[in-house]
């Protein structure tokens, strides 16, 4: 993949600040990192820097004339049509046309590959994402969890991290004992015997129907057994249902993993023991109140966090340290990235600690913590199902708007955001719905490169593209693989939406404004030139659709 123009920018501006001050126009100083970004507005250029605003403090210096300093000593290249210096001190690069339209062929050789970068070297990295407790059917809010850990894992991997993808199935605790209590009864119920839920059970119309369903399977035989038996039977029956059903929910949403990790694992393999006796070498376990505790207070956390509680039963965060111990230590991932629910934000802190006690570097775990999401009909807000009066389950929302339309817009906002999915609005087809705005873009380029499909385009000639949509076009085309770049260095899969319209944007002006097929003999090479721009716009419109997840349609 060619040097993305920004960081060739990068090194221009770097060089040229270093070649000022070789030649006395700047005073010596140590260079910052320096910023080059895209302007808010088109007539200031492609690109843009404040290095002059930024340096005039250090360098004593008014803007004007550090900005001049720079774009004095930026040489004429092939891919720079312009250097301009705009008050109070940027310096702004507009790109050459010709050099923008020989990229058409470069997307074209590169195909699905186009926008890959090499920032990974093949780092080990594991995303676990998803992780719903298997106690009731996934919502909403597991769906967001998700789509930002599965489209995070696309861009990594297009990136050069060799990424695993990872479900952790909370099937130990005592959550997922109230399951089980649950169950029986609500199988007990359903052969007409007299039993009562548990008081913290789950109470779910989901419950209802599993107990029926196992009744109707399996007959009374759990009646006849001793109680504590038959929960435990109907735990492993329950757990196989409600993992059967997750995994289908997000089937439908194309998401698969590489592996289910089990919670029961982590005591089974006796991995739980072999932590906790690292952590009592290194002392960081202390024994009082007749409960185990994590010394996290020494290691920078608020405060101390139970182990093992005064009952024996092992609290979540035991079991966390020892499966991320099987993370790094284990596995040897060189880093690991976990998507979490608000609900778990003041975990983090606890965590960072965990792994300084086991001796990985803090940084290396990343946690992703995501905020609630808002089901909406326009203004109305949904809370119920309408199927059973219980929770909106993202099964029922799948059913209604389609995958397409649930990847697409959960992954619409930054994750520390709330949102708002509407569900009116996703079934739209209209330009307000950005998921048929940008798949109908798709499709109208599909429709297009039919129409041409007699004409051989191969040997057409890309200089003749100059018209200002051709190359505003070409210009967003370009961006992908910045956008991928920007999405792997914030972690922010959210900027895939937001190009992808940007792209749709271009492409619609392009498609009113330049008839790509012409029935006139003399307008056969722009014909040619204009099939393969249209066939390039493809290849990048397909690809960030596939970053998100999101499929392509031929047709609409």
């Amino acid at each position: 993949m060619p040097e993305q123009p920004l960081h060739k920018i990068e090194s221009l501006v770097r060089a040229a600040i270093l070649a000022a001050q070789d030649a006395g126009d700047l005073p010596s100083f140590d260079l910052p990192p320096l910023v080059v970004e895209r302007p808010q507005r088109e007539e200031h250029g492609d690109y843009a820097t404040s290095a002059a605003l930024q340096l005039a403090g250090t360098a004593r210096m008014p803007p004007l004339a550090i900005a001049e300093a720079i774009a004095a000593r930026i040489p004429q290249t092939d891919f720079l049509a312009h250097v301009e210096v705009a008050p109070p001190g940027f310096v702004n690069f507009t790109l050459d046309d010709q050099w923008l339209v020989r990229h058409v062929e470069e997307i074209l050789a590169a195909g699905e590959s186009y926008g890959n970068l090499r920032l990974g070297q093949g780092q080990k990295v594991q995303v676990e994402y998803g992780s719903a407790n298997p106690t009731g059917p996934l919502h909403v809010g597991s769906g967001r969890n998700t789509v930002i850990g599965d489209s995070l894992a696309n861009v990594l991997e297009a990136a050069g991290y060799a990424v695993q993808r990872e479900y952790y199935v909370n099937d130990a605790g005592t959550q997922m004992r109230l399951f089980a209590e649950t169950l029986y009864a609500r199988y007990a119920q359903a052969l007409g015997r007299d039993e009562s839920i548990p008081d913290d059970g789950y109470r779910g119309a989901y419950m209802v129907e599993m107990g029926d369903d196992i009744a109707r399977e399996e007959g009374d035989r759990f009646l006849q057994m001793p109680r504590e038996e038959a929960v435990a039977a109907l735990y492993e029956i329950g757990l196989g249902k409600m993992l059967a059903s997750i995994s289908d929910d997000l089937r439908l949403m194309g998401i698969t993993y590489d592996r289910w990790f089990s919670e029961r694992s982590v005591y089974d393999s006796g991995l739980f023991d072999q932590v906790l006796a690292i952590l009592r070498e290194e002392h960081y376990v202390v024994e009082r109140e007749g409960a185990v505790w994590f010394a996290s207070s020494e290691l920078g956390d608020d405060k101390d966090n139970v182990l093992i509680r005064s009952d024996g039963e092992p609290g979540y965060l035991a079991s966390d340290i020892a499966y991320h111990y099987d993370k790094f230590i284990g596995r040897g991932f060189d880093r690991v990235i976990d998507v979490w629910g608000a609900d778990h934000q003041g975990h983090v802190p606890r965590m960072k600690a965990a792994m300084r006690a086991i001796g990985v570097d803090p940084d290396h775990l990343i946690l992703i913590v995501y905020q609630l999401v808002t089901l909406r009909r326009g203004d109305e807000i949904v809370r119920l199902s309408k199927r059973t009066g219980d929770i909106v389950t993202l099964r029922e929302v799948l059913e209604e708007i389609g995958a397409d339309a649930v990847r697409f817009l959960l992954l619409g906002r930054a994750a520390d955001s709330q949102m708002d999915l509407d569900l009116d609005l996703a079934k739209e087809q209209a330009a307000e719905n950005p998921v048929y705005y940008v798949q109908y873009a798709h499709a109208r380029i599909a429709s297009i490169l039919r129409y041409g499909q007699g004409i051989d385009f191969s040997e057409g000639d890309v200089s003749l593209l100059g018209h200002p949509a051709e190359l505003a076009l070409i210009r967003h085309m370009l961006r992908l693989p910045e956008v991928i770049e920007k999405a792997v260095t914030s972690l922010s899969p959210h900027y895939l939406p937001y190009y992808a319209q940007e792209l749709a944007g271009a492409f619609h002006p392009f498609y009113k404004q330049c008839r790509v097929v012409s029935s006139l003999p003399e307008d056969m090479p722009l014909n040619k030139a204009r099939l393969k721009l249209v066939a390039a716009a493809k290849i990048v419109l397909a690809r960030v659709l596939a970053l998100m997840g999101v499929s392509a349609p031929e047709s609409m």
